[in-house]
């Protein structure tokens, strides 16, 4: 009980220190700027707000799930870049520079097709063979960061692709008039309401379901679990293969979002896997928690496209490094999150 009240008291510390910070930039931009609030938070900041939010929070339940099973999967920005890369590949093979709806789709299916297959490789390395996991997820970032572009160099003569096309929102009619949450409910992407669903989805399987508690088993006590005559290295595999499939949907979802594949600099992926790790963190394995923090990241990531829309002078860079401050200010305050107990340990069974 005490534990509870603890835990309590630090979300409502947190909470009150985050709505505090918002209040000052609000007054910050007021005074300043001579902007209300209401011009920066707009519908089309929001809309593109949850757009930049949904390759984060899947690439942070593929990677909970990894972590919840004991399994620490530091692969998830190197698995982004090539679902990235693969859907945009496929999406010009499929329909050239003037690819239709459907050819998005397949892509998509491509794409997650291709990492979890590619994940399935980095899941034997891991389980196996018993690689060390941060050097091996480095790994993959390395060679995603090498390969996405010299791919790209090959298709297209350039590390960046042509114009292709983005995913169209879904309308319903009517509904869609309505003022505010119309615009933001009812005229979506629908990648956004599949993401919507996979969130869902991920919290019922983890916390009521029978498999659920096997992959949370897996990670805190491997040994109660073999115990009870299940093999633990199967719901390791099946959660690591499941943590790449994510990270690979979560690219795609940002191609598709973007309509183009941008390999310059760390690519479009831009850290997003490494956020997506954070976003887990600070959800606190939770996947609601996660897609949460998840939107909040995304939507510091707009800030910078929005407040040029509105002419405010800030340094594009000062912009950029706000999801890292938050980052630091909610890690310091909340502290350290609690790991699952077998994190990073091989297990072999006695049987």
């Amino acid at each position: 009980m005490s534990v509870d009240r603890s835990v309590g008291r630090k979300r409502l510390r947190l909470a009150v220190v985050l709505l505090a910070t918002l209040a000052v930039a609000a007054g910050l931009l007021t005074t300043l700027g001579g902007i209300s609030l209401r011009n920066v938070v707009t519908v089309g900041y929001v809309n593109r707000s949850i757009e930049m939010a949904t390759p984060i929070a899947l690439a942070a339940i593929g990677g909970l799930y990894a972590e919840k099973s004991g399994v620490f999967n530091i692969g998830l920005e190197g698995l982004m870049i090539i679902g990235a890369f693969t859907a945009a590949a496929s999406l010009f093979f499929f329909g050239g520079t003037s690819p239709t709806q459907g050819h998005v789709w397949l892509a998509i299916l491509v794409s997650v097709v291709a990492t979890t297959l590619l994940t399935v490789l980095f899941a034997v390395l891991l389980i196996r063979y018993k690689a060390d996991q941060i050097v091996a997820g480095l790994g993959v970032w390395f060679v995603a960061l090498g390969f996405a572009p010299f791919g790209a160099a090959l298709v297209w003569g350039s590390r960046s692709s042509p114009g292709l096309t983005s995913i169209h929102n879904v309308t319903v009619p009517y509904l869609s008039d309505i003022p505010v949450v119309g615009r933001i409910v009812f005229s979506q992407s629908p990648l956004v309401l599949l993401t919507a669903l996979v969130v869902v989805v991920s919290w019922v399987v983890l916390y009521r379901t029978r498999y659920g508690y096997w992959i949370q088993a897996a990670g805190e006590s491997p040994e109660a679990l073999d115990t009870a005559g299940i093999n633990v290295n199967r719901v390791r595999y099946a959660s690591v293969i499941f943590s790449g499939a994510m990270a690979g949907l979560g690219g795609a979802v940002l191609l598709a979002h973007a309509g183009n594949f941008v390999g310059t600099g760390s690519t479009m992926v831009n850290g997003r896997g490494w956020i997506g790790i954070v976003a887990y963190l600070f959800g606190n394995y939770n996947p609601i928690g996660a897609a949460a923090a998840a939107l909040l990241f995304g939507g510091l990531d707009m800030l910078n496209i929005q407040f040029q829309t509105l002419g405010i002078q800030l340094p594009a860079r000062l912009i950029n490094l706000l999801p890292y401050v938050i980052v630091i200010v909610v890690l310091t305050l909340w502290g350290k999150t609690r790991s699952p107990s077998a994190l990073g340990d091989p297990y072999e069974s006695e049987h």
